[in-house]
């Protein structure tokens, strides 16, 4: 019997990475798609005709229930979320709708239709927030610092207590940063590869950004997807820190990417105070050995190679 996973936020960056790891492996696999006038098919179009695609919401828990009845899924990763922290600053409610009580209605959906369907939960790294220890590990202790973060720490501790309550496969990744030529255009390393590429083609002069001093823990997010995937085969669900161990601040990620193609970063970027956060989380960096040891998994990409190969997708995307 074939497997069958069902992806929210498909359309996403992970969404699209880990939608081609399962129908590598196999998989059939569903996408669930919020009804929208402007939907963007971009990321998935290369595999849009090996995937089926169900209209669905994180607002409507009878929608859930129904795509869970039809589809009869082995295995459901929530990736859908108001995922922009900036935006969960102006728009709180909204955040807090999708992001932790959407996890909710489909946890509930899984309870209601099936409890044997395994379930993975994208927690985030932004939960550690004003960070407790450093690094970080699935038992430091979170402080959250916007209305993103706080949003998904109620996804995973609800996660938490429905594997708890109702003996579900339920398991967390709690990811740090993870990037890639798929990631949007809003999120700052994108922004940065993109706005090299148009500074380089001379379609721009100059690139605005906020507090350059931030560090966080970069990954390649085609590597971890592959995380996602191993901690919904094991035996005993459980939550995991994923990320690579290193830290590297905007100021040394804005000197690679525009090194690469032999342009010197301070004569472009400008500090720009509306692009700081009302609460800055300063310093993000994880300790994966938990992953490493009971998944075997290991970050594949360094971070010099991930910028690298930001900046070269940008380089040939950026006027076309």
């Amino acid at each position: 019997m074939t497997d069958r996973a069902l992806i929210t936020g498909i359309t996403g960056q992970d969404g699209s990475y880990l939608a081609e790891l399962l129908l590598e492996k196999g998989y059939e696999v569903v996408g669930v798609l919020r009804r929208s006038s402007t939907l963007n098919f971009e990321r998935i179009a290369q595999i849009q005709d090996r995937v089926e695609l169900a209209p669905g919401d994180l607002l409507d828990e009878a929608s859930l229930i129904h795509i869970l009845r039809e589809y009869r899924p082995t295995e459901v990763y929530n990736l859908a979320a108001q995922s922009f922290v900036q935006t969960s600053f102006s728009q709180p409610v909204l955040t807090g709708e999708i992001t932790a009580l959407g996890v909710t209605r489909l946890l509930d959906a899984i309870r209601i239709v099936d409890p044997e369907i395994r379930f993975y939960q994208a927690s985030s790294s932004e939960m550690f927030g004003k960070v407790q220890a450093v690094p970080q590990v699935e038992s430091t202790p979170f402080y959250p610092r916007s209305p993103y973060g706080v949003a998904k720490l109620y996804g995973h501790w609800i996660t938490v207590n429905y594997r708890e309550s109702y003996d579900l496969h339920a398991s967390s990744g709690i990811l740090f940063n993870h990037e890639s030529p798929r990631r949007g255009l809003e999120f700052l390393p994108r922004k940065v590869t993109n706005g090299v590429a148009q500074i380089k083609q001379g379609m721009a002069k100059e690139l605005r950004l906020g507090n350059l001093e931030a560090e966080r823990d970069w990954g390649f997010a085609g590597d971890y997807v592959e995380a996602m995937w191993l901690m919904l085969q094991q035996e005993t669900p459980d939550d995991y820190v994923v990320a690579t161990g290193e830290t590297h601040s905007v100021r040394r990620f804005c000197e690679i990417a525009f090194g690469h193609v032999g342009l010197n970063w301070e004569d472009h970027v400008t500090i720009d105070e509306k692009f700081f956060r009302p609460a800055e989380v300063d310093l993000l960096i994880g300790d994966s050995a938990k992953a490493q040891k009971v998944l075997g998994w290991t970050p594949r990409t360094p971070f010099e190679d991930l910028v690298t190969m930001m900046v070269d997708a940008d380089m040939k995307t950026v006027g076309t």
